[in-house]
């Protein structure tokens, strides 16, 4: 199957044959002169350190009802997280966690005849299993879903094959202390060091919306729920890792988790969103790419937790537009720009991890597809594929001069381990290119640049990075290197609207 006849089925399952035109009114197109900006770094003054296990990915535990999804036979899949990082973080959580059960003694809750079914056959066989899970909409109640021995023995076959670590959900909303208990001691004993944390629940904060619980649930509640899931799962597993509370946005409960739980928490976690509901029709592009003052309120709470609990923060579930997501944003390039953004955001406040959420054919997904049709690379994955080349290292001092001639410009800077400085610079202006001169405080260096680009903002396949698309498997190179102009000490780099670069300044 060629790339677009996938991108074509992909489409069509993600809309239920329905696919809509792209007919915004932008087209990346420049309508006011170029700014001149200038950034200015100090390589010599480090801020927030970005560590390799800083990205992650997201994925309903739904979809552990099929065993050979995460399983080391998914080696396209692998190869597509591999290509993020040989050490980020799987998550496994989401609405269908308060609806999974553990089948680990045979006795399986809530059977299905789809998952009696699945179960008889032929289990070494990748396609038998072609279902994927996509992010789950929350417009109802998810189906039941059992969790089987094999499929954890799979998850780790699959973690191996990737070199990335775990976060699992635990059932809290309708199981039991002692279902989750039996479970969490098989995945420990499975995942090993591979695990980074058990979380306990999914957006207990909305618990009272889909009727997990009553109207009046608050947080002493859930503390009090929380305490009694930890103590039972202690006891069988006595190094467990726990994080929490994995609220869906609300700092009056991460500030008081952080107080009671603090010695309990190996980190803080919790779930952002830039828009929604997808059937608002003012969830645009635009808003997309504007400041989000609701993610600064965010990242309030998140340092006051970190500096009153000395715990570090990852936002454990994020992406665009919540409720899986929203064609003509979500699959866009400007989710690109976006998700790229948000992590060095995130990075320069504090922040020690992220984990885009997605799965299946839903909009907002990194990687779209299944084992039988395969997967592809979604305009968001190529944002994280910037930062994966941008690589590990501490970001540095850095300022935009006059910023106001672009509002929408960002730019942060980065020094790696070995001491080469970095820039990942957006441009998500609609209107305008800019001129961007970045003194590094380099001289006589080489300096070169791979562009982050697609023909419209508003573009859902035509996404390159360096040239380049990213290929089966996660395969890429860069195709075109650009080599900068060096003017007075200083690199220049013509931005057009709505595009995005990473600039190294090589030290030899």
């Amino acid at each position: 199957m060629n790339r677009r006849d996938f991108i074509r089925i992909s489409a069509a399952a993600s809309a239920a044959g329905l696919h809509l035109p792209f007919n915004l009114p932008f087209a990346s197109a420049e309508t006011v002169p170029a700014a001149s900006v200038r950034l200015i770094l100090r390589p010599d003054r480090l801020g927030n350190r970005i560590g390799d296990d800083f990205t992650g990915l997201s994925y309903e535990s739904a979809q552990l009802g099929n065993p050979q999804f995460f399983s080391g036979d998914n080696t396209e899949l692998a190869g597509f997280m591999r290509r993020l990082g040989r050490s980020g973080v799987l998550r496994i959580g989401g609405n269908t966690s308060e609806f999974t059960h553990w089948a680990g003694n045979g006795a399986i809750k809530g059977d299905t005849p789809e998952n009696q079914r699945l179960r008889e056959q032929d289990k070494t066989n990748p396609i038998a299993y072609a279902l994927a899970v996509g992010p789950d909409t929350g417009h109802k109640a998810p189906s039941p879903v059992n969790i089987t021995p094999l499929a954890i023995r799979n998850l780790r076959d699959f973690l191996d094959a990737c070199g990335w670590k775990l976060i699992y959900g635990l059932n809290m909303g309708t199981g039991t202390p002692e279902q989750a208990a039996d479970e969490a001691s098989y995945v420990m004993d499975a995942v090993g060091s591979k695990l980074i944390a058990f979380q306990l629940c999914n957006e207990p904060d909305l618990f009272y919306r889909n009727g997990i619980r009553k109207e009046n649930y608050d947080f002493k509640q859930f503390a009090d729920e929380w305490q009694r899931f930890y103590q039972a799962i202690r006891e069988r597993v006595s190094n467990a890792p726990f994080a929490g509370p994995d609220t869906a946005y609300n700092n009056d409960w991460l500030v008081p988790f952080a107080n009671q739980f603090k010695h309990e928490a190996v980190f803080l976690s919790q779930h952002y969103y830039a828009e929604g509901p997808p059937t608002d029709p003012s969830m645009t592009i635009e808003r997309l790419l504007r400041p989000n003052p609701k993610l600064q309120d965010e990242f309030e709470g998140m340092n006051t937790t970190m500096q009153e609990s000395g715990l570090p923060f990852r936002l454990a579930e994020t992406n665009s537009c919540y409720q899986g997501g929203k064609q003509g944003v979500s699959d866009t390039f400007a989710s690109a720009l976006w998700s790229a953004d948000l992590m060095y955001q995130l990075a320069s406040a504090g922040g020690t991890g992220i984990n885009f959420h997605g799965g299946g054919y839903g909009w907002y997904t990194p990687i779209a597809g299944n084992q039988e049709d395969g997967f592809l690379a979604r305009p968001i994955y190529y944002g994280m594929l910037l930062f994966a080349q941008a690589g590990a290292g501490h970001l540095v001092e850095s300022k935009l001069e006059p910023q106001e001639q672009a509002p929408l410009l960002t730019a942060y800077g980065l020094r790696n381990d070995a001491g080469a400085v970095k820039v990942a610079a957006f441009n998500k202006n609609l209107d305008r290119g800019v001129r961007l001169t970045i003194d590094a405080g380099q001289q006589g260096r080489r300096v070169t640049a791979l562009r982050l680009h697609a023909p419209r903002v508003d573009e859902a396949t035509d996404t390159t990075l360096g040239g380049a698309p990213v290929g089966a498997g996660g395969e890429w190179s860069t195709a075109r290197e650009e080599t900068l102009t060096v003017e007075n000490g200083a690199a220049v780099m013509e931005l057009p609207a709505a595009s995005a670069a990473l600039i190294t300044f090589e030290r030899h």
